[in-house]
C-alpha cells in the first residue's frame, strides 16, 4: 500500500504542476524571446544539485540501491552544470546549443533514473527524507523540460508564440 500512496504523490504533483505552467507559467514564457524564456526553465534546473541528497547517509535509507543512488545523483550534478553553463552563454549560439545539450541530457537523466528505481525494486521508504524529490520535484522538471524543448523548437528571434490579437 506505500508504493501506492507514492505513485499517487507523483501523479497528482503532475497534474497540480501542469494546472501551474499551463495558467501561470507557459504564459508568461510564451512570448519572450528564446533566451528570455528559457532563463527561469535553466534556473529552476540549476537547482538539481540537491539529487545529491541520494548519497548522503541518514538522508536516505542505506539500503537505498547504490546504482540508483548514484545514478540519480551523479546525473542531476551534471544537469545542473549543464543549466548553469546555459545560462551563462545565453543569448548566444553557444548557449542554445548548450540549452539543447541540458535539455537532452537532462531529460535522459530523469528518464534513467525512472528506469534505476524500477529496476532496483526501489521501495518509496528507501528515499527516506528525499521522498519529495520523486514526488514534489521530479513531475515539475518533467513539465518544465516540455516547454524548454518547445521553445527550443521555436522559430526565432520571433517571441515562443506569438500573441494572438484581434482588430476590431
Amino acid at each position: 500500500m506505500p508504493q501506492l500512496w507514492f505513485f499517487m504523490s507523483i501523479a497528482f504533483s503532475f497534474i497540480v504542476w501542469g494546472i501551474v505552467t499551463a495558467r501561470y507559467v507557459w504564459p508568461e514564457l510564451r512570448l519572450r524571446p528564446r533566451a528570455e524564456a528559457l532563463r527561469p526553465l535553466l534556473i529552476l534546473h540549476s537547482f538539481r544539485f540537491i539529487g545529491l541528497a541520494f548519497l548522503v547517509p541518514g538522508v536516505v535509507s542505506p539500503d537505498l540501491p547504490p546504482a540508483f543512488a548514484h545514478s540519480a545523483a551523479y546525473g542531476d550534478i551534471i544537469a545542473a552544470i549543464l543549466a548553469l553553463l546555459s545560462l551563462l552563454w545565453l543569448p548566444s549560439a553557444a548557449g542554445v546549443a548548450a540549452a539543447w545539450v541540458f535539455s537532452l541530457w537532462g531529460f535522459a537523466d530523469i528518464l534513467n533514473a525512472f528506469y534505476q528505481a524500477n529496476h532496483a525494486g526501489l521501495l518509496a521508504g528507501q528515499l527516506g527524507a528525499a521522498f519529495f524529490l520523486p514526488t514534489l520535484v521530479v513531475p515539475l522538471l518533467l513539465i518544465t523540460h516540455g516547454l524548454a524543448f518547445r521553445i527550443l523548437l521555436q522559430h526565432q528571434p520571433e517571441p515562443a508564440m506569438q500573441e494572438s490579437r484581434h482588430l476590431a
